[in-house]
């Protein structure tokens, strides 16, 4: 494995955003889809409890690259 590729994950109880860094193209559709979630000059750089879990979805979901993908919690 690459040890640039890495992978975090961010929860907030309700949804898991699993964030893999070899796959990110930088796109930027996170950060402009929700920006109060995605701060990419911020450590850590996603802020998990800053949005509702379906806008957090909803931005996940136009992640282009898959670098973004997320579960459900139980």
């Amino acid at each position: 494995m690459n040890p640039n590729d890495i992978k975090k994950e961010y929860t907030n109880g309700e949804v898991t955003v699993v964030w893999q860094s070899g796959k990110c193209i930088h796109s930027g559709n996170c950060v402009r889809n929700n920006p109060a979630v995605f701060q990419p000059k911020e450590q850590p750089w996603i802020k998990i409890d800053a949005s509702s879990t379906d806008k957090i979805i909803e931005t996940v979901q136009k992640c282009p690259s898959g670098a973004l993908t997320f579960y459900k919690n139980k």
